[in-house]
């Protein structure tokens, strides 16, 4: 699999990401090894998990950290893998309250640490903003851990990008090294925001596309399949029909629609995936753009390593980002769009 430098991180990272939230969960112990040994056969080596992940289980405790520091002890060559993991959640039971002092970050590092059986994170994200806070205090906090040897770069998840150029412009008053890529919801679909199911979650939209575009900084795109939405609207099979209809109303808009008529056209004419064609197009990105992906088994993880040999042409790639940020043209069209 091909390796994509992240800038000013020093960390050279697969083109895509496994996504470990299911880990503890949906996906036992044994089930989650498998699926990290054939990641890292495949010649993957980016692995992104989060301290709240299974908290949400009885008795659940950061499931998914436990998991993979198991998977790392066991496995050993920390070295060969890296680690990205995200602190600084709020309770689940009280997710209007942000946990952004340089207290919490503290606490959920070194749960972190504790948990993946490691001395360090390469990758340390921010898992939500608080606004009210400073951008100052909280990068000094991180830089902190970072001169402490405890993580070797930090980045944001669910951060806008007025508040992302906020914080660079302190990291550049100060020498901070600064956030090297943002992780935030992209995927070929368009979610109606009032849907999401957790309050704070963040989607590249075209003020964030063009942030991304000017700054060059990478992006990170979580849920980058749309919780296979494409597959099970083209091919009829709803599984669970409760589970279903919800997906269907989070994505129930006209970008959508139009996305997924193309989406099946071209699946027709290739015979490719609907979940591989919506891979594809995060990955031709004109910035650096590393998919997450989640796959539930080993089928799923090698559909999605197929889809890094599919190549987009010209008009499809413009066709698609017409669809997904249709407010970018005219005065705001920017060149290479």
């Amino acid at each position: 699999m091909r390796r994509q430098t992240l800038p000013g991180a020093g960390l050279s990272v697969s083109a895509l990401c496994l996504g470990t939230a299911a880990f503890g969960d949906t996906l036992d112990e044994r089930l989650s090894f498998r699926l990290l040994d054939a990641f890292v056969e495949a010649g993957g080596n980016f692995v992104d998990t989060a301290n709240v992940y299974g908290k949400w289980l009885e008795g659940g405790w950061s499931r998914s950290e436990r998991i993979i520091g198991k998977w790392l002890r066991s496995r050993g060559g920390r070295d060969r893998v890296v680690i990205a993991t995200k602190g600084a959640h709020p309770d689940l039971d009280a997710m209007h309250i942000p946990r952004l002092s340089p207290k919490c970050i503290a606490d959920d590092l070194e749960e972190s640490l504790r948990h993946l059986q490691t001395d360090y994170i390469d990758l340390y994200w921010l898992h939500r903003d608080d606004p009210a806070r400073p951008a100052e205090e909280i990068v000094g906090a991180l830089e902190e851990h970072v001169k402490a040897g405890r993580i070797r770069a930090y980045g944001c998840s669910n951060w806008s990008a007025a508040r992302i150029a906020e914080a660079r412009r302190c990291c550049d008053r100060h020498g901070f090294s600064g956030f090297v890529a943002n992780q935030l919801r992209w995927n070929l679909a368009t979610a109606n925001r009032e849907r999401l199911s957790y309050p704070g979650l963040v989607e590249m939209d075209e003020e964030a596309f063009l942030f991304h575009l000017h700054t060059n900084m990478p992006a990170v795109a979580y849920t980058s399949q749309a919780n296979g939405f494409f597959s099970k609207a083209l091919s009829g099979d709803d599984g669970n029909r409760p589970q279903f209809e919800k997906l269907r109303a989070l994505y129930d808009n006209e970008p959508t629609r139009r996305a997924l008529e193309l989406v099946r056209l071209m699946s027709a004419e290739t015979g490719l995936e609907p979940t591989q064609i919506a891979l594809a197009y995060l990955l031709h990105q004109p910035f650096v753009t590393v998919p997450v992906i989640g796959p539930k088994n080993e089928r799923q993880l090698r559909q999605s390593l197929d889809a890094l040999e599919l190549k987009l042409d010209e008009r499809t790639l413009k066709r698609m980002r017409e669809i997904r940020f249709p407010k970018l043209r005219g005065e705001n069209r920017v060149p290479g769009l």
